[in-house]
């Protein structure tokens, strides 16, 4: 009977301490479930970011869609209503008070003139692209099925006098590239009787040349580009990138590099910029995000750094 009872007893034991055991296995584990892990990183945490650009006119439709890949892997930042302008529009919405805190200029003398008004931090500054003026007509005018294929059209080709021309005015630097490239064919004379890369593409005259009452003058290369699309003029001279913004125009020839001043588009952090870092993180990684690259490519912008 003793025997029973111990054996009893032993067995009891045992069962309570397979219980102890079961018991602190499971609170030891749902210690550790509620713990967390020792390598699970943490979320950062971005304080909202909203920045305000001012861009050329010919960048708007690639910004707009690399200012959409940014904020899908920056969801802190938002972009305001980006001003597209003529450059020369941009620096006179700066000198007048405008906010924004990144300044990109489609010539190297606008942003010069914004750096010495004091509109953007010099220190920042730097080439961001490069493009090229072209001349084009409607994708269906007789210019477009002779010259078309072969852009073989010149700027002799104009100098005939026979075509209406549209140009940016002295606002807009493809308008003043144009100008420069037309004075080395006697279409446009400067007051200092030098032609080419030499003259500014402002001050000028087309009177007396064979152009005289030919030239319709527009505030901006997009408007330049829609006047050959509707067939209010015969050629128009906008940038290659402009190409790929507007339908219903087709390039005809290539203005050559060595008419004109070279083609830079200098980016800079504004002066009076509340978030100066997060735009020049942005301006940073629109250089050198390789799908943000693609995209530039694929609106016909070539990089600098490239």
């Amino acid at each position: 009977m003793k025997k029973h009872l111990r054996i009893a007893m032993a067995a009891a034991c045992a069962f309570a301490m397979v219980g102890a055991f079961a018991l602190f296995g499971c609170s030891s584990t749902e210690q550790k479930a509620d713990e967390p892990k020792a390598d699970e990183p943490k979320a950062e945490s971005h304080e909202a970011v909203e920045l305000q650009l001012f861009a050329a006119n010919s960048l708007s439709k690639a910004m707009d869609a690399v200012q959409e890949l940014y904020t899908q892997d920056h969801d802190w930042v938002t972009f305001k209503d980006t001003q597209y302008l003529s450059s020369g529009e941009l620096n006179e919405q700066l000198a007048g008070g405008a906010y924004a805190d990144v300044l990109i200029s489609a010539s190297k003398a606008k942003m010069d003139e914004a750096v010495d008004g004091g509109y953007v931090d010099e220190a920042s500054r730097f080439d961001m692209f490069r493009n090229d003026l072209v001349m084009v007509t409607g994708e269906n005018s007789e210019l477009a099925a002779k010259y078309g294929a072969d852009q073989s059209f010149t700027l002799a080709d104009v100098a005939t006098g026979d075509y209406a021309v549209a140009v940016g005015d002295e606002s807009v630097p493809a308008g003043n590239y144009a100008d420069q490239a037309l004075s080395t064919v006697g279409c446009y004379t400067d007051p200092s009787g030098k032609t080419g890369s030499d003259i500014t593409g402002k001050g000028g005259t087309f009177d007396g040349t064979p152009l005289d009452g030919k030239v319709n003058l527009q505030t901006s290369v997009g408007n330049v580009c829609k006047q050959a699309e509707s067939g209010a003029v015969d050629v128009a001279f906008v940038y290659s990138s402009d190409v790929y913004r507007f339908g219903g125009v087709k390039v005809i020839g290539v203005v050559p590099n060595d008419t004109h001043k070279k083609i830079i588009y200098p980016a800079a952090v504004c002066t009076d910029s509340k978030q100066a870092e997060a735009a020049a993180e942005f301006l940073d990684w629109a250089t050198t995000d390789a799908d943000a690259k693609k995209l530039w490519q694929e609106w016909g912008f070539e990089l600098v750094t490239e």
